[in-house]
């Protein structure tokens, strides 16, 4: 082994043993799980810091495995610091039971150590809710989170159906970046998104603890006993869900005879994914995260990181006293090839741990990110830290972004220039291709020296994003 190479790899092992002293403190932090016939190709000179890693042994790297035969954006988020110790590349996803034992009513977790309260004037517990007569799904999400915003018009629909019924949903909203933690971001999105049950904002994790949850989404399903009788993690079942729903409400009382079942639909893939399933092409970007924290914790797990260049983790490697705070600038170039299922930057950029950040002001957009991705859909968490609205400009396989390829959130200018504009922190829909891609190259530039990314995601549905 090289100095070099030994240099890194002891570097590695100090970020390592940092990330589980301080993992908690971090916050949650992953990517969905997946699984999958195939894996997505390494970059073609994987980062140093990356290579030569043990498998995950601990539970503080993430547990979305590097999957790409499109369930990786089905399946819920799971929190780093309490993953399972299992191969997060295996096949089967992690273990997440659709149903469980019932759980007494003397077991009901109490949520507590919340912030805030939305939607509601009083504080919930889920034992005073059931002794009222009262059917309680506790749905944890967050509001960046795809997979969760996904779910969110099967229980808009279940609660102006089954509210009067009977049926309470408490959204516990547990981060899963700083900037999540702020209330009038949450009241934001609350609004934007037409979330009208009460919603508890779990900040420090402690009723998510008290859970013992590891997913965005996740749902939990009590009868007026207290007991819980369903759970379900990440998107889909929602008809088995509804069904569940109905069953709890009626045992409770509730007469449904004039309220006829119409079971829900799961979001339909697009027909050019499931077609190039078949034939076994199916390859599908996993989310991909642009801070440093996720990035080591990803390569300690002995998968490739999120990105592929070598000087991103040089920066953090080599800056003195690292602590998990540490911010290292970068200037670097995108290569020729950029390989698949990775992010590479141009220019000056920030490593922060939770994302990156252009790290200076520019006058002709020489600075940009580029990705070459797989799937339909393509959205990306942003943020300004001034607060100032800023413009990025989008451009697909060299060319300007049409109606028929764009996201909902691009906009043009009078000269054709599609971009779109960063005006809070959320998610944005960037890309919404008519079929399936198995390739295809995004460029995002800025003049703007707010410019910050979190994160991409991607999808494969017919509809949405």
């Amino acid at each position: 082994m090289s100095f070099q190479m030994r240099r890194i790899t002891l570097g590695v092992a100090f970020l390592t043993a940092l990330f589980l002293t301080i993992a908690i403190a971090c916050g949650p932090s992953a990517e969905p799980a997946a699984s999958s016939e195939t894996s997505p190709a390494a970059p073609a000179t994987a980062p140093a810091a990356a290579a030569d890693q043990p498998a995950a042994t601990a539970p503080s790297a993430d547990t979305k495995a590097n999957r790409t035969d499109g369930t990786s954006s089905e399946q819920p988020t799971a929190a780093p610091d309490q993953q399972a110790a299992a191969d997060p590349t295996a096949t089967s996803a992690p273990s997440r039971p659709q149903t469980v034992p019932i759980q007494s009513a003397e077991d009901i977790p109490t949520i507590e150590g919340i912030d805030a309260w939305l939607n509601t004037e009083m504080e919930l517990q889920i034992a005073q809710l059931a002794a009222e007569g009262k059917v309680v799904l506790v749905d944890f999400w967050t509001y960046t989170c795809i997979n969760c915003i996904r779910t969110l018009p099967y229980l808009r629909d279940w609660w102006a159906q089954y509210e009067d019924d009977g049926l309470v949903i408490l959204g516990i909203h547990t981060p899963e970046f700083e900037f999540e933690k702020d209330y009038q971001n949450v009241a934001d999105a609350i609004e934007t998104h037409s979330v009208g049950w009460p919603v508890a904002q779990d900040n420090n994790m402690t009723t998510w603890r008290n859970f013992e949850n590891r997913y965005w989404p996740a749902k939990y399903l009590y009868n007026v006993r207290g007991e819980m009788i369903y759970s379900h993690f990440g998107e889909g079942a929602y008809a088995e869900t509804e069904e569940r729903i109905r069953n709890a409400l009626v045992e409770a009382g509730a007469d449904l005879s004039d309220d006829p079942f119409n079971a829900p639909q799961d979001q339909a893939r697009d027909p050019a994914f499931q077609s190039a399933r078949q034939s076994g092409r199916a390859a599908v970007t996993p989310e991909l995260y642009a801070g440093w924290h996720r990035n080591f914790l990803t390569a300690r797990a002995g998968r490739p990181p999120y990105v592929a260049q070598q000087e991103y983790f040089d920066a953090i490697l080599n800056a003195e006293d690292r602590t998990e705070h540490t911010v290292a600038t970068i200037e670097v170039m995108v290569p020729q090839d950029i390989q698949p299922h990775a992010m590479y930057f141009q220019g000056q950029w920030s490593v922060e741990p939770e994302r990156i950040r252009h790290a200076r002001k520019t006058e002709n957009l020489e600075d940009y990110l580029a990705l070459n991705y797989a799937a339909k859909s393509v959205n990306a968490v942003l943020t300004s830290d001034s607060g100032e609205p800023y413009r990025v400009i989008m451009t697909v396989d060299g060319a300007m972004m049409t109606p028929e390829n764009a996201g909902e959130d691009v906009q043009w200018d009078e000269n054709g220039v599609s971009y779109i504009l960063v005006d809070e922190p959320r998610m944005y829909a960037l890309v919404d291709n008519p079929q399936y891609l198995h390739e295809s190259i995004l460029t995002m530039r800025s003049d703007s020296d707010d410019f910050g990314l979190f994160a991409f995601t991607f999808g494969v549905y017919a509809e949405g994003p």
